[in-house]
């Protein structure tokens, strides 16, 4: 039996997992846990990137210290609107165009922020 297993389609394998996993949550009636266990992992998810970004911020805030003023509030400017974005949709959600719009802020604001570093870089 396990050699029929080792032979299958990888995709085939997985979705076969899938599917087992689903039907032991529905047969148990395990969607309330599931939709817990969800917004654990979103939260999880949010403290993760907000752990990252104050890793990299630390690493390097003797060097955004000397950029000029206002390079300095774009950037931090930026970064405050990306985490209210985030916050926004994690609380809100969205849907249609707010997804577009969601999406639209996040690359703008990493769009700033690049152009921001990259200009502080070019001119030291």
């Amino acid at each position: 039996m396990s050699s029929f297993f080792s032979r299958m389609n990888p995709t085939v394998r997985g979705f076969l997992v899938i599917l087992a996993i689903v039907a032991v949550i529905v047969v148990l009636q395990l969607e309330a846990t599931l939709a817990a266990l969800w917004i654990l992992a979103r939260i999880a998810f949010l403290l993760a990137i907000a752990f990252f970004i104050y890793l990299v911020w630390r690493e390097r805030r003797g060097e955004i210290a000397q950029w000029p003023a206002r390079a300095s509030v774009v950037f931090y400017g930026a970064a405050v609107l990306a985490v209210a974005d985030l916050g926004v949709y994690w609380y809100g959600g969205a849907a249609g165009l707010q997804v577009l719009a969601f999406v639209a802020v996040l690359v703008l604001c990493g769009f700033a922020m690049w152009r921001t570093w990259r200009d502080q870089h070019t001119l030291l």
